[in-house]
């Protein structure tokens, strides 16, 4: 995990617009302010190009997430975690099961950007699994191609959300909890909207673990850098 100072962002150059950027946005909300956010977070990044060329984190987690959804799909956990080098694991509780996947995904963290595919990982695996605590329980979870899609773009979302922390830390400036709730969900629904994956007819037949699973990831994190930064024309500088 980083120190309070890492999670204030840089200084100067790209950092002081999406400072003010995100105190305005956590000020008033609203979609103008949300989008000229947005990119300058981008910008902040080194621009879409730059932001995406760094986004190893990401991409090596959704593509691993992508293999472990499909592979509850079609073969189901108990198989899965035997392929995936985890058969100590059959029978444990939820807490080690889903500790030891959110490793697998994403690593432990090291680092800011680690750490946020790590935290991604996490909401995405609660999601995926949210009640019961016994084996029994994840066991029964099943999976379809539709719910592969749904969660690998949530997991996209959450990571580009999570890799400018300074968001989220304007956020629990605000007094009132439940308006920074709101706002915190209105900007990941905001960043989820322009994720689009091309999975074509079959996204369980896909070898996420080889060149198309890693091209998928990639491709979907670059255009959806590319339009994020796309919005600070729209939004107007300044504005």
């Amino acid at each position: 995990m980083g120190t309070s100072s890492d999670y204030a962002g840089g200084s100067g150059g790209a950092w002081t617009p999406l400072k003010r950027a995100a105190t305005s946005y956590a000020k008033y909300g609203g979609r103008e302010r949300a989008t000229r956010l947005l990119a300058r977070h981008v910008a902040a990044l080194g621009g879409a190009a730059g932001a995406a060329s760094a986004a190893r984190a990401g991409m090596l987690a959704g593509q691993r997430l992508g293999g472990l959804l499909a592979g509850v799909a079609t073969e189901g956990l108990t198989p899965t975690l035997e392929r995936l080098g985890f058969a100590e694991l059959v029978g444990r509780d939820r807490f080690e099961i889903l500790d030891a996947l959110i490793t697998h995904l994403a690593g432990p963290g090291s680092d800011l950007e680690a750490q946020a595919a790590r935290d991604a990982a996490c909401d995405i695996l609660e999601e995926l699994f949210p009640e019961g605590t016994a084996y029994e329980d994840l066991a029964s979870v099943t999976v379809d191609a539709e719910d592969l899609e749904r969660l690998l773009a949530l997991f996209l979302a959450a990571y580009v959300y999570n890799r400018v922390p300074i968001i989220a830390e304007r956020l629990t400036r605000l007094s009132d909890p439940q308006a920074a709730e709101r706002m915190d969900k209105e900007l990941r629904d905001y960043i989820r909207a322009y994720v689009d994956l091309k999975l074509g007819d079959d996204p369980l037949a896909i070898d996420w673990a080889g060149a198309e699973g890693r091209g998928i990831v990639e491709r979907a994190i670059q255009a959806l850098y590319a339009l994020l930064e796309a919005e600070e024309e729209d939004a107007g500088a300044g504005r």
